[in-house]
């Protein structure tokens, strides 16, 4: 029998159904722990005594921000330049020295990022360095002192096993299959323009992009013409010519959402040309949790739609799943809205709106769980890159005010002491 296992079940049971969420439990917790703490405070000094016993006190306190020493930023390619830079904005502001790995696979941003960055920075601290996954696992067999990855979770699990050799810090940005939940009780045309803009966008190739929709039967029969008709408005008759659509990063990857367009059924688009790279925004229905386009992160033009019974049953389908980078929800009810915001975990969130919580800088980006951990963007790019150092000045003179804490203690010197801890002047060792 296992000893842990009913104890880890039910605070896994606890946390499931949200226990731990509310302002009230956590005050009522905390105000538990300051009762036991005065209730018991002989019984605990007596315990510290009986094992340690040791108090300290002066002294100034303070965070130091320092630089970790020499960074690896791995960047991906669907958004080659944003994603590259915006990370080393934050590794260089917080003083470190940079190995930039820019994608081999979007070969014309990778080609001015090596032959032109180099000539802007100083290149005895910063350097860009190229390769495919093979040069890749070299560099990280190397010691860093952070690690920065963005792509998939696959690659994301080679890179943390890496940095675990040497004991070295990651933040992971992931992807996953982010869901989109529309409820009843809402505007099926303005749904459905903001899910096709974001969905859309980038040809899909965008790692927060509502990855499947998940709502009523009903409601599917009322956005379906709706995003047929925000598709066209926004690409025209024909798509393939508009250019305001993005191609497929290459045929590799073309080959991969080709494959997907069999699953389901396709009720908008489904058309493609190999030689141009293009997928038609495209609609999926009848999919079934099983196949292929809903066991992977789509990255591309294809929005699969699956039905559901109930709020119940969407926040059932999403729980089950592993925890998305970002996750959506529109109604007209503010109240549905919120209860997936409280009944769901993710690494971001948008009630009636898509990811376009990317341009506030207050706002850090990052995943959880399986879509990542660590955060940045902003002030969040600076503390990621930073050792935040604890650090502890006290006078080398004025001993004679440092002498209570010298043993032995008479009674006097313990009533002082226990004052000091009550007025939260004094730290516990």
């Amino acid at each position: 029998m296992d000893p842990f296992e009913d104890t880890l079940r039910r605070l896994r049971e606890a946390f499931g159904v949200g226990r731990t969420r509310p302002a009230e439990f956590r005050a009522a917790q905390l105000q538990g722990l300051g009762r036991f703490l005065r209730d018991n405070r002989q019984r605990l000094q007596d315990a510290l005594a009986e094992d340690l016993g040791k108090f300290t006190k002066l002294g100034s306190a303070f965070i130091r921000k320092e630089p970790f020493g020499l960074v690896l930023i791995i960047a991906p390619w669907n958004y080659p330049l944003n994603l590259t830079l915006v990370p080393l904005v934050g590794a260089i502001a917080a003083g470190n020295c940079v190995v930039l790995k820019p994608s081999e696979i979007s070969k014309g941003t990778e080609k001015v990022l090596a032959e032109l960055l180099p000539q802007y920075l100083d290149q005895s601290c910063f350097a860009v360095v190229l390769g495919g996954p093979q040069e890749t696992g070299r560099l990280l067999e190397h010691k860093f002192d952070y690690i920065l990855f963005t792509g998939s979770p696959r690659v994301g699990k080679i890179v943390m096993a890496a940095a675990a050799k040497h004991l070295t810090p990651v933040t992971l940005e992931l992807g996953g299959k982010n869901p989109c939940y529309v409820d009843d009780n809402c505007d099926p045309q303005t749904v459905a323009n903001r899910v096709a803009w974001y969905r859309y966008f980038n040809a899909g190739q965008t790692c927060v992009a509502p990855d499947y929709v998940l709502c009523s039967r009903e409601m599917q029969e009322r956005l379906l013409p709706a995003l047929q008709s925000a598709i066209t408005r926004f690409y025209g008759d024909d798509p393939q010519n508009s250019p305001s659509l993005g191609r497929i990063i290459n045929q590799k990857h073309f080959k991969r959402l080709q494959g997907l367009l069999g699953c389901g059924r396709v009720a908008i688009g489904g058309q493609s040309d190999e030689s141009a790279r293009y997928i038609a925004p495209t609609v999926l229905v009848d999919v079934q949790e099983t196949e292929p386009v809903m066991q992977e992160e789509i990255f591309g033009p294809i929005l699969p739609l699956l039905t559901v019974s109930s709020l119940d049953e969407a926040i059932a389908f999403i729980n089950r799943r592993e925890k998305p980078l970002a996750l959506y929800a529109f109604s007209n009810n503010n109240q549905v809205v919120n209860q997936l915001l409280d009944r769901t975990s993710s690494g971001s969130f948008g009630g009636n709106e898509g990811f376009i919580y990317l341009t506030l800088p207050t706002l850090p980006l990052g995943g959880v769980g399986n879509s990542g951990m660590g955060r940045y963007h902003g002030k969040f790019s600076f503390d990621t890159f930073s050792h935040h150092r604890a650090c502890l000045l006290s006078p080398a003179g004025m001993e004679r005010l440092n002498e209570i804490r010298y043993p032995p203690y008479s009674d006097w010197s313990q009533q002082l002491i226990r004052w000091a801890m009550s007025s939260q002047s004094c730290t516990l060792l």
